[in-house]
């Protein structure tokens, strides 16, 4: 390699890159998006001179250029705060946004098998008893159901349904990797205790109770578990259509997409926590209740519809953006 010639070719982006690695915490955004690709750059020609002619004097000088780039591109980080902002107004609503047909066909379907267990169990008072004593049933619809949500404080409650709605909802996320089978159990048995609960209210009268109950946090609280088995449901389809991509490339951007929605849940669920601690048991205006759970419900489909088709519409997935130390470039 004709080491003067590269030098007269590279010398420019090298100054460049000196320069604005000097300027230091002072660059604009642009700068900063320079700094990396000539950061990138520089790299790649620290590599092809050690490999193709290892004069030491270049290398040296390219070596510390490279080092100092490093400095410069690793400890510029952009504040935590511009990071939360951006996961919330971007990834979040893009990675539930792109899983929308998932989630409505889990809504959907969920709810039709919550629907069908129901009327058969109201039409049907031998499953009725196959499924608990007469007193037993009793007991649970005209004192349990009501008092699960006031039995304990309000603030011990509401951290208490959180937690164990934020855990299904990361089995249902998490172990959508196993062809999504774990996550079809989840929605099942999430809906089979929703319908045996609504058929046995219904049975016995006490269907405006059920739904008076049930739908200030259950809106919210079953829109966040839907979610959840459709970003795991996607992820189990990966493993069996990973497209154009290799299976392996499909599998670790589908996979950090659903990191994106796990921790979103984090936030949605302990809001229907929140709703369900302080406000199911104890706002005692029925109307009230409901109108609080559809204000919520709505304001979160807004958010993921209105952010989230905005995002995907500039390419964004939800899936973390990485780049490489090295960058091709020509010469």
């Amino acid at each position: 390699m004709d080491v003067d010639a590269y030098v007269a070719a590279h010398n420019a982006d090298w100054q460049r890159l000196e320069w604005l690695i000097n300027r230091g915490r002072r660059l604009s955004g642009t700068e900063i998006d320079e700094l990396v690709e000539l950061y990138q750059r520089t790299a790649t020609h620290l590599s092809v001179v050690r490999s193709s002619s290892p004069d030491p004097q270049l290398v040296g000088r390219l070596s510390s250029l490279v080092a100092r780039g490093r400095a410069a591109v690793a400890g510029a980080q952009a504040p935590l705060w511009r990071d939360v902002t951006r996961f919330a107004t971007v990834s979040f609503p893009a990675a539930a946004y792109r899983v929308r047909w998932w989630w409505l066909a889990n809504a959907v379907l969920g709810n039709l098998l919550a629907l069908v267990v129901a009327i058969w169990i109201v039409h049907n008072p031998e499953v009725q008893a196959s499924i608990a004593t007469p007193e037993e049933i009793r007991k649970l619809v005209d004192e349990d159901f009501a008092n699960y949500y006031t039995e304990h404080s309000a603030a011990s409650f509401a951290f208490k349904v959180w937690i164990n709605n934020a855990w299904v909802s990361a089995v249902a996320l998490i172990f959508g990797i196993m062809l999504g089978i774990p996550t079809v159990y989840v929605l099942v048995l999430n809906q089979l205790n929703l319908g045996i609960v609504a058929g046995l209210m219904f049975a016995s009268g006490k269907g405006t109770i059920f739904f008076g109950l049930i739908l200030p946090h259950g809106l919210l609280e079953l829109t966040a578990v839907y979610l959840a088995c459709a970003g795991g449901l996607k992820m189990g389809w990966t493993v069996v259509d990973p497209g154009r991509r290799t299976r392996g490339q499909a599998l670790a951007e589908e996979g950090r997409a659903s990191v994106s929605i796990a921790l979103g849940l984090i936030g949605v669920l302990l809001v229907s926590g929140l709703i369900e601690g302080f406000v199911t048991g104890w706002v005692h205006v029925t109307w009230l209740r409901i109108g609080i759970g559809v204000v919520a419900e709505a304001a979160f489909l807004a958010y993921v519809v209105v952010l989230g088709r905005r995002a995907t519409r500039r390419g964004e997935t939800g899936d973390a953006e990485i780049r490489p130390d090295l960058a091709p470039v020509s010469g």
